[in-house]
């Protein structure tokens, strides 16, 4: 979508016709930052591997079925790209998901939230480019923030859950490393990268839940879920995976990729918003002091990683060249806008 010009004054209908298209991304947003509140509040230690295997099976025959013509385009090495993909997503859900299970959700959403700084500075490492001195305060003011943010009662040691989210925030960026570096995967159309990636962590977990030890059984757990588990479950599966992937393919033809990462990027204060308002966390004058500086520093980060010091127009934010964005605009389709968020936003995405 190009930016009107000011040579003529706006139509009536732009602005309403703009927040139309915002709308349901940060309709996503909120999705995903009730998600982990959601997830908390169907599994449990004994579960997580069998409520994953039913989470995305429930999704999988959709996408499936609505890009099997391009399935069937992908080139055997975009499979196995994809294949190596979905082998890295599926740990990072294993993470997630163990991790929301032993934290609060507040405290899930925030620290995964670290995914938006982690990977500007891996990438940064990676091409030994020098971060920006505002995005390094940035970094430091976040992370600062995490450390008082798990020690809302008092100066202890993080919980498992919060290490787990650390790790499932480093996990995310090594995905997004990997999708910008896998050469065969950067001509593959969005939703059959998505598709085969899920395709292929299921299959883990499939695998996994055969060995004993590993929890309850899919079948088992489906059939002890309640109706009100089951609408959790199906909340995750239709809204935070397969309405939110739709909705940003749907978006990215009508604004810019820059404008739905934004939109996207509110997602840690959804989870914060949810965990204390619902799930009645509390995380105290420490803890809420660290939800400020994470939010807080996110927001900078983003903003000194994007180096978005222009607009488009009004409400338009300019589409820069950005360390670790995967620039895909000789390619025709274009669906495959989607692919171009910012790689932050892209680990969000792919591991929902």
């Amino acid at each position: 979508m190009t930016a009107p010009s000011f040579a003529a004054p706006l139509p009536l209908g732009a602005p309403r016709r703009a927040w139309l298209t915002d709308l349901p991304v940060l309709l996503v947003a909120v999705f995903w930052g009730t998600s982990y509140l959601a997830a908390k509040g169907i599994t449990t230690p004994h579960t997580v591997i069998a409520v994953l295997v039913l989470r995305f099976a429930v999704v999988l025959p959709v996408l499936v079925a609505a890009g099997w013509s391009r399935l069937r385009a992908l080139t055997a090495a975009q499979w196995r790209g994809a294949g190596t993909l979905g082998l890295i997503l599926g740990g990072i859900f294993l993470l997630e998901t163990y991790g929301v299970v032993h934290t609060s959700a507040t405290n899930a959403g925030l620290i995964i939230s670290l995914t938006m700084i982690f990977t500007p500075l891996a990438e940064a490492a990676v091409t030994r480019a020098r971060p920006t001195r505002a995005f390094l305060a940035a970094a430091a003011l976040s992370v600062a923030g995490v450390v008082l943010l798990t020690q809302g009662a008092g100066f202890t040691a993080p919980s498992t859950g919060d290490l787990l989210m650390l790790l499932a925030a480093l996990a995310r960026t090594v995905h997004v490393l990997a999708m910008s570096r896998i050469k065969a995967v950067r001509s593959a159309d969005s939703l059959s990268l998505t598709t085969v990636q899920l395709g292929s962590a299921v299959a883990v977990f499939a695998v996994i839940a055969l060995f004993p030890g590993t929890g309850a059984s899919p079948w088992a757990t489906a059939l002890d879920l309640g109706p009100r588990a089951w609408a959790g479950l199906l909340f995750l599966s239709v809204f935070c995976t397969l309405f939110a992937f739709f909705v940003q393919m749907w978006a990215v033809r009508r604004t810019s990729p820059s404008r739905v990462s934004l939109l996207l990027g509110t997602e840690p204060l959804w989870a914060a918003a949810a965990g204390i308002a619902l799930a009645g966390d509390r995380p105290g004058a420490l803890g809420l002091a660290g939800a400020a500086l994470v939010l807080a520093g996110t927001a900078w980060g983003r903003r000194a990683a994007d180096g978005t010091g222009r607009t488009d127009g009004p409400g338009r934010t300019g589409e820069t060249d950005r360390a670790g964005e995967i620039n895909r605009a000789d390619r025709a389709d274009e669906t495959d806008r989607a692919d171009r968020l910012d790689p932050a936003d892209r680990a969000g995405t792919d591991a929902r």
